[in-house]
């Protein structure tokens, strides 16, 4: 099969990072021919003073919609796209120079009509990027689900950094209505059709996460409350594992509560769990301020990621 490949990027109102992610793109390697297409979703700060600077360089298509969310974008791009295979990635992403020809390699050895790629933290991140990455990505807190290693059972990519082949994208018609979980929705939509995914560990890119710790409590607040809608829609999908963040949740309060009364075996349990963590993190990133930022992030985590997934489980029992 000959493979066209068209990157797909949703952006809203965030001109200088899609100047950022073309630039890395401008440094591709390999010499494997790709087209950019890029929709605007109904922002009012657009990147088409941005793009100027590209067109000569690079094979952009640029497109202005409504405001319909990224799901939706990303459709209409794959829709306008002439390539045969969809690389989506988000706005607030690098792409390291080697990430054509690692997808490349691997789908023409291994061809998958999905697959997704891991996230890393690129050097120049700010601190709290890095932490936040690292709760994100880290198999302590996430126990290895986004890519940070193979045997995690069947690899559910997230859009990000989501392969699709136009075939896939023709059969499923991509990203449903959903507003949270959308990317995992269509993976499972994706088995249920009979494609295969695969995760290409070698694919990563650097995902910028331009967020504080506020917005990160939103994002897993969200992410949160996804799983269980989609537990709902796809019951054979369901893990125990998806319970963790807010089994922890309730174990810390039970550990605040023995504290009270000199027991001490819970509070002992979690103080060796985050010290483990801070010394990962720690050394991972090379910095004590970063690993003690990453100890703010996985709290922020498992409570934005708890509250949501209890909220979400609750409230679906009580609709008929």
């Amino acid at each position: 099969m000959n493979l066209q490949y068209s990157f797909i990027i949703p952006v809203y109102n965030r001109p200088d990072e899609v100047g950022e992610l073309l630039d890395s793109l401008l440094i591709m390697e390999g010499g494997i021919s790709f087209e950019v297409v890029i929709v605007e979703d109904g922002s009012s700060n657009t990147c088409a003073h941005i793009l100027e600077k590209y067109q000569k360089v690079l094979n952009i298509r640029y497109f202005f919609t409504e405001n319909r969310g990224a799901g939706k974008s990303r459709n209409f791009g794959m829709q306008q796209a002439s390539g045969n295979y969809f690389l989506i990635l988000d706005s607030d992403c690098l792409v390291p120079k080697d990430y054509l020809i690692h997808v490349n390699s691997q789908l023409k050895s291994n061809f998958t009509d999905a697959f997704g790629g891991p996230d890393a933290a690129h050097e120049s991140f700010t601190s709290v990027q890095k932490a936040i990455n690292y709760a994100m990505t880290s198999v302590f807190t996430t126990g290895g689900i986004r890519g940070k290693k193979k045997a995690i059972g069947k690899f559910q990519p997230r859009s990000f950094n989501f392969g699709l082949s136009k075939k896939a994208f023709e059969k499923t018609k991509g990203f449903s209505d959903l507003k949270i979980g959308e990317d995992i929705d269509l993976t499972f939509r994706l088995w249920e059709t009979g494609f295969e995914t695969q995760l290409i560990e070698a694919a990563f890119v650097y995902h910028k996460r331009r967020a504080n710790f506020r917005q990160f409590f939103k994002q897993t607040n969200n992410f949160g409350k996804a799983r269980p809608i989609l537990n709902k829609r796809y019951p054979g999908t369901a893990k125990i594992t998806y319970w963790f963040p807010s089994v922890f949740l309730v174990g810390f309060v039970l550990a605040c509560l023995f504290f009270t009364t000199n027991s001490m075996i819970l509070m002992y349990a979690y103080a060796s769990y985050f010290s483990i963590l801070l010394i990962d993190a720690t050394l991972n990133n090379k910095s004590l301020k970063v690993g003690l930022l990453s100890l703010i992030a996985t709290a922020v985590q498992f409570y934005g990621y708890g509250t949501g997934f209890l909220y979400s489980t609750i409230s679906s029992k009580k609709k008929p």
